[in-house]
């Protein structure tokens, strides 16, 4: 089964990404690149710039329409209620449920135009994580945690998602209110309006010094939910073997001590946060005992300040702390935002190791000569895996790979698919260095069944299907035929159609391998791998295994990798490997006349047997 690249390579998404991280994924300094990452979120939103605009008149127009009401209220109190004008009454309240209709009509506007933006966005942005993850190697998923890329596949994107739905929109109105109060209440009497600003400056201050301490402590909380829902992943991937071996006290206290540090870092991060809000509501409560003190001296100095135009200003003084409360309580979202989308954009940053080069060429039809010429290869630099292998394989040739546990069987294939790239050497298929022709290309001719077949939650078709996706129905059960599968499949509940459930553990471990095997006949390759395909069923399972592998390597180029020596003894050539070298090579027979390690494997694996 081969890995599926995805090239998106598009302008949109060039433009979105940085420079290549390379590397595994850390935890750089979030706070220096907090500017960075906003920046980068706002390209996003480039191509919904007319939206924007609209939403942004939508809400100047919603944040007047609400300032204009304590103006009216205070029209009303000085001109109509002190003057008992009731028709006068009935025509301001009139205005004032108008401009109280305007401001919420406007404001659900706003605010659907803005979620709507803000999903989009966030399907634009987790495409674009899909596809990353789709070009990058497997090396980088042996030095990442499935559960942390899960982490900032989901709850980054979210982070970002409310940073777009809820933070940025309550900022800008916000900083609108503030506008249009600031206008309203100087036209109306600045000596007031100095008695209602006084509190500011000092708020502005106490919330600058609080964003800036904010922002490292939810960078690390962030990384600390990634680090928790790494763990949780693989113990619950791993749940059969924590009970079968009664590990699960050890595992709870595993997840309770990254719980803990979890929640240890959460508190530290939303503990100076915690404390903006109420303090900036403080902030409004003096505003509002200011203008009810200056408010009164003018009053009673006759300085031509009225009852209304203070009952104005103490509405005016309260809303004052709305919008300073509204950025005071957006800080911890912002900054859990920012943290996430540093993550977001490591991830979108992440360079393939495997590149193709450019203007690689595709590989053509092959017939399946394998060359390794002298192919020394490592997973950690210094620590050598194979080590001066080199072997041919004709077109149609069964090649066994037999050796001891680590000894590189698997190493080869996986440098066959390119997987990994080689340290020195080469490996050609008719002739072509696998290096220098698409890898798309070249898994596209070569199958594989392994040792643990995945299946995905869906029906036994798809599964199949997987193979080669534009395959028809009667394509699909052909297949299924030709890896004996057929009669199997027809007899499961809904037959072709019956869903598989995760991992297809609804199936035997025999039947599995089957489908594998249709999946691989399905995708007709040229080269064909069998990772150990049958070494976990029984016996009576293996023949029925081997039948159908015997088909499918009709004709193929076939590396089996076989703990059972039975798979291989009828294979053109065994690889014996050793250490990471070969150190025999030759058919069954000629393996075991010469008396090396070979006929020590045979002997001890059918001692005792007829």
């Amino acid at each position: 089964m081969t890995s599926v690249q995805s090239q998106r390579g598009s302008a949109d998404l060039a433009a979105r990404r940085g420079p290549g991280s390379g590397g595994a994924l850390g935890t750089a300094s979030r706070d220096e690149n907090s500017g960075r990452t906003f920046r980068r979120i706002l390209g996003y939103l480039a191509p919904w710039r007319l939206h924007i605009i609209t939403a942004a008149v939508l809400v100047v127009v919603s944040s007047v329409a609400a300032l204009l009401a304590p103006w009216i209220q205070g029209v009303a109190i000085d001109n109509f209620i002190s003057e008992r004008d009731r028709v006068g009454l009935r025509s301001i309240v009139l205005v004032l449920v108008g401009v109280y209709l305007l401001a919420w009509v406007t404001s659900l506007m706003y605010s659907r135009l803005i979620a709507r933006i803000a999903q989009r966005v966030m399907a634009t942005m987790r495409q674009d994580l899909s596809a990353r993850l789709q070009t990058l190697s497997m090396r980088f998923f042996d030095r990442n945690r499935t559960g942390d890329l899960m982490s900032r596949v989901t709850n980054d994107v979210d982070s970002v998602d409310q940073l777009l739905s809820q933070n940025l929109l309550a900022i800008f109105w916000a900083f609108v209110q503030i506008a249009a109060l600031l206008t309203i209440m100087i036209v109306l009497d600045w000596r007031l309006t100095l008695a209602v600003l006084i509190p500011i400056p000092m708020s502005m201050f106490v919330v600058a010094r609080i964003g800036k301490a904010s922002g490292p402590r939810f960078g690390a909380y962030q990384g600390t939910i990634g680090r928790m829902n790494g763990i949780a992943e693989e113990r619950l991937s791993g749940q059969r073997t924590v009970i079968a071996f009664d590990q699960q006290d050890q595992t709870e206290a595993e997840f309770a001590e990254v719980n803990e540090a979890t929640r240890a870092q959460g508190i530290r991060a939303q503990t100076l946060t915690s404390i903006m809000m109420p303090f900036m509501f403080g902030i409004g409560n003096l505003s509002t005992v200011a203008v009810v003190g200056v408010g009164a001296w003018l009053a009673v100095g006759d300085y031509g300040v009225s009852i209304g135009l203070i009952a104005s200003f103490v509405t005016y003084a309260g809303r004052v702390g709305q919008p300073l409360g509204r950025i005071a309580g957006t800080i911890t979202s912002i900054y859990s935002a920012l943290a996430g989308g540093t993550r977001v954009f490591e991830l979108l940053d992440e360079e393939p190791d495997l590149p193709n080069k450019a203007g690689a060429p595709e590989l053509p039809p092959v017939k399946g000569r394998v060359v390794f010429d002298n192919v020394d290869f490592s997973y950690v630099e210094g620590e050598p895996i194979l080590r001066n292998v080199s072997f041919v394989a004709e077109p149609g040739q069964m090649i066994g790979l037999v050796g001891p546990t680590g000894a590189g069987k698997s190493t080869i294939i996986n440098v066959l698919n390119r997987f990994y790239d080689i340290s020195s050497g080469s490996v050609t298929v008719d002739g072509h260095d696998i290096r220098d022709i698409t890898k798309d290309s070249l898994r596209g001719q070569l199958g594989i069944v392994l040792q643990r077949t995945y299946l995905f939650t869906d029906t036994v078709r798809n599964n199949i299907k997987f193979g080669r996706l534009d395959a028809t129905d009667a394509e699909i059960e052909d297949a299924a035929r030709l890896a004996n599968a057929d009669h199997f499949i027809r007899a499961l509940p809904h037959g072709y159609d019956t869903i598989v459930s995760e991992g297809g553990n609804n199936l035997s471990l025999g039947q599995r391998q089957l489908l594998a095997i249709a999946r691989a006949a399905l995708s007709d390759p040229a080269l064909l791998v069998l990772d150990e395909a049958t070494s976990s069923v029984d016996t009576r399972t293996e023949r029925a295994l081997q039948e159908a592998l015997l088909n499918l390597m009709e004709g193929r180029t076939s590396f089996v990798i076989a703990h059972r020596l039975s798979t291989v003894r009828d294979a053109d050539k065994i690889l014996v490997l050793q250490d990471g070298q070969i150190t025999e090579s030759g058919t069954h027979d000629e393996l075991l006349e010469r008396g090396g390690f070979y006929t020590q494997l045979y002997t001890s694996q059918f001692r005792g047997k007829g």
